[in-house]
């Protein structure tokens, strides 16, 4: 049962102005209904999808109308206003396809009129001149030339003016984008501005071709002919500019090809030409002068690899490869592109392109395969599957099925299917079972390990070709092998497919080969019987994948295999209960008959009243000692095909006896599975409850007597009701005081499943209200629900007691909530962490209260009586800004208080817990309907300036080149005088007395000054506070460690969080924003600043989780200065890196400390799908520091190589970052040999970090198998520059070798390369077409052995 969110269609009705409305009245008749006043009706509704079926209306009234009523002016006014109501909608907008479809349907005899009309509105449209409002006019040509005769006829009409728009909004566009060069927002819209248009233009050409014949090539002087000249000028400009977005050139690449075959004479020379222009040898005097002219930067003799590439895009899609008529030299354009695009694999590494190569290499496939049909013998031969170009073909398909990029894995597996065809067809008429080249290629795919992914997909499109049988009488055992592979959840997926299509192409064979059903037991001797076996004794991961993935896939396939599966499981059910490590024949029968049952191949009460199941089975189920066991047997209750389905008696009655035993499971796993499943049951309950009330209005008298035997439908809702209070009493009872994590936390979350699937919308009926079963005590239940020490739990607290709020304030007294509040308050300044995430929590569940301010808020606070005359302002703000006002006063006095002593303010008043109650009511503000802007703006500007001073105060400890130890722990002087250094470098300020004089402190709020002979000398390794009330606390040097960077990171998260909630002020008005363009770059430069200086690993972590907000902020800021701050910042520390100044601040240990972060943050902020202009620069400037030529720059090469470390373990950067891979293996290697140790550290970490990217996390124990390792051919055809690279570091290192020395050295770079080498091995598959060979690495490694 899968839960879907019904999707709500919106449509914006259309309007029109006065002058329109004034028009269709005079023309409207009260007493009867004409054409006028049914479209004066429609444009008074407000309503777009009313409005959509008053329009349907039209055309049976138009049809009914004298044909003589052409010449009325009332059909010319109303076409003229349909024309303009179609020309004024959006493209995306439903009621523009309705208009058009009407409008198809039109009557003759109004044809000629609505033509006219529609010209009149495209000529206007056509005047435009504003450059963005010409996506407008676009979106209306490419409209009008979909599927809508009318549309067309006009753009017929006005051919000449439509072709001049076009070029112009092309020049247009184009220069607009050159102007705003750095501007990225305005850059995309433009550039998607200019797709649509030279998609358009296309349209144009293909749709429209009729009307540039004849005056096309016989003048040359003529306006089309000129016109058709600057489009292919244009788009071969876009082809070759590098900064436009790729699907630009992409299209402008089809446009080239598309608008030269319309225009190039004769056609048959235009696949010469094109080879020519891809083989990089145009002859200009071979070539017309008017291609030289607009496409003379394409006759070069290299061209851009993305040219080449996007102009093989363009010859597959425009030209015309079925029925041959293109000839000899169709074929040999064939052939060469896929010679280029065979050669731009090996040098294409981005990943972008190689997708598209990928998509452009199956479409290859496709035009191969049309031009077969009708080609000659000649090509036959070059296209079978023993030819060289389809062995090249092979090596591409060997060395990408295993690419990162699910693209390229895809249209790998559609380019061996194609291949395939590819053969099939060229060998027609001969057997293709036995064919040599479907067998060799079964050998070879079965010879390679189960690990390798793009085997199954092959061996797929195989078995469509030979048939599951031949590829069993190879190997009997290979359904066994496919299923023990699928203990791997990465590899299951792909296992199953297979698996699916053997068995069903198998099922399919003994269906042709036998009449009777004499096979099926074959047949489940091979496909089920193995299935069982793992299910009753395998491991946990291989049962749950092949319940998930094969059986449903089994069970479609054959639903009748179900009946085989019970009975066999069911004869030793008894006797093989399971364990807790494995299922058993028990935990095998719940789990095939919940996948049965969830997929609609059993009925629940069938199985149970033909007694092929027991309740009591079930209940074995539902309290085994194997968990999935218990899941399987509450999915069996929960999951149905049906989510109307009734739940019955029984089904409630077990769920009970199953939430006796299971709401305090250990796993995580197992607690979210329960509540998945009985949210689905829930659902069920409701969706249920709906259509039984239905059924019980709709029904008569006579029926209800007639079903009185029957379950009666109100009496099922009464069940339902009594079943949902018992439920709720019991996960009510479970939330006592003491009670365990796991138990509230499944408690909780059945709680809030309740409560949001049984608040139903107006018009449905509520089965179950979950406000009727709270009272007081139990409110104080979920209360107390907030001190627990997991947040998780008060976060399911606090979200349930937010929908039951109103019931909740109304059991809270006053005397309650104002305890509520002081423990808060009290809360928020706790010395234990964890109590401030409880007074944030308590904090934003009161501030929705009305009454706050009277109750609690007005003893704090100084009340604003302006506040209560705005009714507007919400409650929530009112008291959010209050709360925030008192908690912001707190704490400028605590800092005030910690600048006398850090020491006294970590252990009576740690900040950080104001702070983060402060961000916690700050997020869940709506800060788009603030009606106290100029209060907000200055509530900001003073939590600005707070942070700052609050890390004044904490940083110099954080900021220490020792921050775990910075209090002296012994009382004598000596020890004392030893640390004198230490407190000086990190003293905060003049005025602080410990970090001017090494002492130990005892301070008393009257006793401001005692001498330090006095005191007692300490026994334990702490310093003692004594507060107001003479009590005695310990202060270890990790509390102050603990507050200052607690205080860091809530404080780097609120800048992040104003930073990103508020809306930045962009415009030169003030009031827009709440927070100014200065604020936010003095907090980018606060963020910079700790970044580059922090040397505690927890605080510049967080304050990289605060910078990521800021910069993802800045990527989409309209202000051009806020917007290329992260480009200037990154400029500038990588200036600071290079320069190796003495005088720089940079940590230079710690692994660099926050300065990888900090890269790492301005790089994540680039958009996705831009240019990757921030990475490329970096990594321009870092590869070359991280493989110095001189042993002169050590500090700059530590940095570039940690950071290097840090972008490569970035999962953000995704495949960007693939191209770098090979200069940072080589920068690793070369720094393993360097003297310095910092760089051979560092090496080593950038070294471990690149061998996981490549390989994969190693997460088994067998250092023999081939996971997390690949074919010679494959790393090499990856990183090519890898090849020679490690091939003259390993002669090197066996140059090395001296027999005659006394003593064998070990050149210092043989481990790395032997860690490289080692996750090599050969492959089966690899064959003549490869230059990459692992051959030559082998007398150098045996040499070396030799020697041991």
């Amino acid at each position: 049962m899968v839960l879907k969110k019904k999707k709500e269609v919106q449509v914006d009705a259309f309007l029109l102005d006065h002058q329109k409305l004034e028009k269709l009245q005079r023309f409207s008749k009260a007493e009867e209904q004409n054409l006028a006043s049914l479209l004066l009706h429609c444009a008074q509704l407000s309503n777009g999808i009313q409005q959509i079926q008053c329009i349907k209306q039209i055309m049976p009234l138009m049809k009914k109308m004298d044909p003589n009523s052409a010449c009325d002016p009332m059909v010319k006014t109303c076409l003229d206003i349909l024309g303009e109501t179609y020309f004024s909608l959006s493209i995306k907008n439903p009621l523009k396809k309705v208009l058009a479809s009407l409008l198809n349907g039109l009557p003759e005899q109004f044809m000629t009129l609505a033509v006219q009309s529609f010209v009149c509105c495209l000529r206007e449209e056509l005047k435009t001149t504003d450059i963005y409002l010409y996506r407008k006019v676009l979106d209306n040509l490419a409209s009008c030339m979909e599927d809508f005769n009318l549309g067309r006829a006009s753009m017929k009409n006005l051919f000449e003016e439509v072709l001049q728009f076009l070029v112009k909004s092309l020049l247009d566009i184009q220069e607009e984008n050159r102007q705003n060069h750095g501007n990225r927002i305005v850059q995309t819209q433009l550039m998607h501005d200019l797709l649509v248009a030279i998609k358009v233009s296309m349209m144009l050409v293909q749709k429209l071709q009729e009307n540039i014949q004849g005056s096309l090539w016989k003048h040359h002087e003529s306006f089309v002919w000129q016109s058709m000249c600057s489009l292919l000028k244009s788009s071969t400009d876009f082809l070759m500019d590098a900064t436009l977005l790729q699907t630009v050139q992409t299209t402008s690449g089809l446009a080239v090809i598309l608008f030269t075959k319309a225009m190039y004479e004769p056609v048959e020379g235009l696949p010469s030409l094109v080879s020519d222009l891809l083989l990089g040898s145009v002859k200009h005097t071979d070539v017309p002068a008017w291609f030289v002219s607009n496409c003379g930067t394409l006759c070069m003799e290299e061209l851009p690899d993305s040219v080449l590439l996007f102009l093989c895009h363009g010859a597959l899609a425009m030209l015309e490869w079925k029925n041959g008529s293109m000839g000899e030299n169709g074929e040999k354009l064939l052939l060469d592109i896929a010679s280029v695009l065979l050669s731009l694999s090996s040098e294409l590494k981005e990943s972008s392109m190689a997708a598209s190569l990928s998509r452009i290499l199956a479409i290859w496939t496709n035009s191969a395969l049309a031009a077969l049909i009708s080609g000659s013998p000649n090509l036959k031969i070059k296209l079978n599957g023993n030819s060289d170009l389809i062995g090249k073909l092979l090596e591409y398909i060997y060395t990408h099925w295993e690419h990162p990029l699910d693209a390229v894995r895809h249209q790998t597996k559609l380019i061996f299917k194609n291949l395939l065809q590819i053969h099939r067809t060229t060998i027609t008429g001969s057997n293709e079972k036995s064919d040599p080249f479907f067998a060799r290629l079964v050998k070879r795919l079965l010879s390679l390990e189960w690990h390798i992914k793009g085997k199954y997909g092959c061996l797929g499109c195989l078995v469509e070709c030979v048939g599951t049988e031949n590829i069993l009488q190879l190997d009997r055992t290979i359904p066994i092998q496919i299923l023990d592979v699928m203990s791997d959840q990465s590899l299951a997926p792909y296992a199953s497919d297979l698996l699916e299509t053997m068995f069903t192409n198998h099922k399919a064979h003994f269906t042709l080969s036998f009449q009777e059903s004499t096979w099926i037991d074959q047949w489940h001797d091979i496909w089920v019987s193995p299935l069982l076996v793992i299910l009753c004794e395998g491991n946990h991961d291989q049962t749950t994948y092949i319940i998930d993935y094969y059986l449903p896939k089994l069970l479609k396939c054959n639903p009748d295999s179900l009946g085989y599966m019970i009975r066999i499981l069911q004869a030793s059910a008894d006797a093989n209960l399971g364990s807790c490590s494995a299922r058993g024949a028990l935990g095998a029968l719940m789990a095939c008959l919940r996948t049965a049952r969830a997929h609609g191949h059993l009925e629940l009460s069938n199985i149970m009243s033909n007694g092929l199941i027991s309740t009591e089975c079930i209940k074995q189920g539902l309290v085994h000692q194997h968990n999935q066991v218990c899941i399987d047997a509450l999915g069996l209750l929960c999951e149905t095909h049906r989510s109307t389905e009734i739940v019955s008696m029984e089904e409630m009655q077990l769920i009970q006896f199953f939430m006796m035993y299971n709401l305090n499971s250990q796993s995580p796993s197992v607690r979210q599975q329960i509540c998945s499943l009985l949210r689905k049951l829930f659902c069920r309950i409701q969706e249920s409850s709906q259509v039984l009330y239905k059924l019980e209005q709709n029904k008569t008298k006579e029926e209800l007597l007639e079903n009185s035997t029957k379950r009666h439908p109100l009496g099922i809702l009464q069940q339902y009701k009594e079943f949902m209070s018992s439920v709720c009493d019991r996960l009510f009872e479970a939330l006592f005081p003491g009670s365990s994590h796991p138990t509230r936390f499944s408690s909780l979350t059945v709680l809030g499943s309740v409560a949001e699937i049984f608040s139903v919308p107006e018009g449905q009926v509520r089965i179950f209200h979950l406000d009727q079963e709270i009272d007081s005590t139990r409110v104080q239940t979920l209360i107390q629900c907030f001190a627990s020490t997991f947040e998780e739990v008060k976060a399911l607290a606090f979200k349930l007691l937010m929908k039951l709020r109103d019931v909740a304030f109304k059991l809270q007294d006053s005397e309650n909530l104002g305890l509520l509040f002081q423990a808060a308050v009290d809360l928020s300044t706790s010395t234990k962490p964890y109590d401030c995430v409880t007074a944030s929590y308590l904090l934003n569940f009161l501030v929705h209260h009305k009454g706050l301010q009277h109750i609690c808020l007005e003893q704090w606070v100084e009340h604003n009586a302006q506040m209560d005359e705005n009714t507007s302002v919400s409650t929530v703000e009112v008291n959010t800004l209050a709360v925030i006002k008192l908690l912001l006063a707190n704490v400028e006095e605590e800092i005030f208080r910690a600048r006398k002593s850090l020491l006294q303010a970590a252990a009576s008043f740690p900040m950080y817990g104001r702070v983060h109650c402060i961000t916690g009511a700050l997020r869940q503000l709506p800060f788009n309907n603030l009606v106290l802007v100029a209060e907000w703006k200055e509530m900001v500007a003073r939590l600005i300036l707070m942070s700052y001073r609050l890390s004044a105060v904490v940083s110099p400890v954080v900021q220490s080149s020792s921050p775990e130890g910075l209090i002296p722990m012994d009382s004598d002087s000596e020890s004392a005088g030893r640390l004198q250094m230490i407190l000086h470098e990190i003293q905060p300020q003049d005025t602080n007395d410990y970090f001017m004089q090494a002492k130990i402190l005892k301070e008393h709020c009257k006793v401001q000054s005692e001498k330090l002979a006095d005191c007692r000398p300490m026994e334990s390794i702490s310093t003692e506070i004594r507060g107001e009330e003479r009590q005695t606390c310990d202060v270890t040097a990790q509390m102050v460690l603990v507050c200052c960077w607690r205080s860091m990171k809530e404080v780097s998260l609120l800048l992040g969080t104003l930073c990103k909630l508020l809306p930045s002020q962009a415009t030169s008005e003030p009031s827009d924003g709440l927070i100014t363009v200065e604020q936010v770059k003095n907090i980018g430069d606060y963020f910079k600043h700790h970044l580059l200086q922090s040397r505690h690993r927890g605080a510049f972590e967080l304050a990289y989780a605060g910078f990521v907000q800021l910069t993802e902020m800045l990527s989409r800021c309209d202000s051009e200065s806020l917007r290329k701050m992260p480009e200037q910042w990154l400029s500038y520390v990588l200036e600071e890196i290079k320069s190796c100044d003495p005088s720089s601040t940079l940590c230079a240990t710690r692994r660099s400390a926050g300065i990888p972060f900090y890269i790492q943050a301005l790089l994540a902020s680039e958009p996705k799908k831009s240019k990757t202009d921030l990475l490329k620069m970096t990594m321009k400037e870092l590869i070359p520091l991280a493989a110095p030529l001189n042993e002169s720059s050590v500090i700059p090469q530590v940095h570039a190589l940690n950071i290097l470390r840090a972008l490569f373990r970035d999962t953000r950067l995704g495949e960007n970052i693939m191209p770098y891979v090979a200069d940072g293996i080589q920068a690793a290697v070369l720094g393993f040999m360097s003297p310095v140790w910092a760089v051979r550290n560092s090496s080593t970490l950038l070294f471990s970090a690149l061998i996981t990217r490549i390989f994969g996390v190693k997460r088994g124990k067998d250092e023999n198998s081939k996971k997390n390792r690949m074919t010679g051919r494959e790393f090499f055809s990856w990183f090519p520059s890898l090849y020679p690279f490690l091939l003259k570091q390993l002669e090197a290192v066996t140059n090395t070798l001296n027999s005659e020395a006394e003593e064998l050295k070990i050149h210092p770079s043989l481990f790395l390369l032997l860690l490289i080498l080692g996750r090599l091995y050969p492959s089966p598959m690899d064959g003549t077409y490869s230059a990459l060979s692992m051959a030559p690495f082998v007398p150098f490694i045996i040499r070396y052995f030799f020697f041991f």
